[in-house]
């Protein structure tokens, strides 16, 4: 079942609309989170509202947002003035223009949305759009209205819906300079470019994100399942960074090094086939998401939570 959609409106290129839905397209509900405790009783933090002054908890109805004009002086917006501003956004994402996709800086991507048609009806109108933006072998902007905030939107095809990331706006983008300014000019030798170039050939490959296993998500696993058995709990030796004194020695050492274990991992392959993250993940006492627990898991071990004095 697809999760609730984050919001629902119409998509428009000129005079062609249709209605639509938007959906998270990343979720991290299946991370590790942990929950803050009361060292001295075991018990979990719970965080009220207060006001600052009087220290008096406040009811979520008696809430309203506000921004400081100077210390201590506010202007309050309730939610209603914000949901009567007169921005189109709001209901429809107005495709404004089609860019090639390589004008896109990187750094102005935050998060993927799915786009699909909201119902039974416009779905010819929204496969209009989409094979559109196909064929011209472009991405449609457009901007859209999420939590009270109006956002750019890069909208793409995939399959038979549209992906759309938001992008941020130049005001969130900081500079580089800021950072680039203070890196000396070094002039590269062509041996040491020859060298490292050999390496990227030994490591080129294709991006396959199942390649790529989470490894600190399974330290955490493993270390909660430790701490469930009852296992001590001993620091791992930290590896150190070695000092690069040579260059061209490293440069020389690492194409070595990359050789031997392109080999390796040959001779692994043919030997025996590797299994996926996910396969061995399955293999643990407690399931990544940690969201339903078994019945073993809801049992909890003694000694689990302190009992308060």
């Amino acid at each position: 079942m697809a999760p609730r959609a984050n919001w629902k409106g119409f998509l428009r290129l000129s005079l062609v609309t249709c209605p639509v839905a938007l959906y998270p397209a990343t979720s991290e509900s299946e991370k590790i989170s942990f929950n803050q405790l009361n060292r001295q009783t075991g018990h979990r933090i719970k965080y009220l509202k207060v006001d600052a002054d009087t220290g008096d908890e406040v009811p979520n109805e008696d809430i309203v947002k506000g921004y400081e004009l100077e210390k201590g002086q506010f202007i309050e917006v309730t939610k209603e003035e914000l949901e009567e501003l007169a921005l189109e956004s709001t209901r429809t994402i107005e495709i404004d223009e089609f860019v090639d996709k390589t004008d896109i800086d990187p750094r102005y991507l935050i998060r993927p949305y799915y786009l699909r048609p909201d119902g039974k009806v416009g779905h010819d109108a929204f496969a209009v759009i989409r094979d559109t933006i196909r064929e011209m072998k472009k991405v449609a902007i457009g901007r859209v209205v999420l939590t009270n905030r109006e956002h750019i939107i890069a909208l793409e095809p995939m399959d038979k819906g549209l992906v759309g990331t938001l992008l941020r706006y130049p005001y969130e983008v900081r500079s580089e300079q800021e950072y680039f300014d203070e890196i000396q000019d070094v002039k590269v030798t062509k041996d040491m470019l020859d060298l490292a170039k050999h390496i990227v050939n030994q490591k080129a490959g294709t991006f396959d994100p199942e390649k790529f296993e989470d490894h600190y998500e399974r330290a955490l696993v493993e270390l909660i399942n430790e701490k469930r058995a009852g296992k001590v709990i001993r620091p791992k030796e930290r590896p150190k960074g070695e000092n690069v004194v040579d260059l061209m020695e490293a440069l020389r050492r690492s194409v070595g090094r990359e050789v031997s274990t392109e080999a390796a991992t040959a001779q692994k392959k043919s030997a025996k086939k590797p299994r996926k993250a996910v396969a061995a993940q399955k293999e643990l006492l407690m399931p990544i998401g940690g969201k339903k627990p078994t019945k073993e898991m809801a049992k909890k071990p003694a000694g689990a939570r302190r009992k308060s004095a």
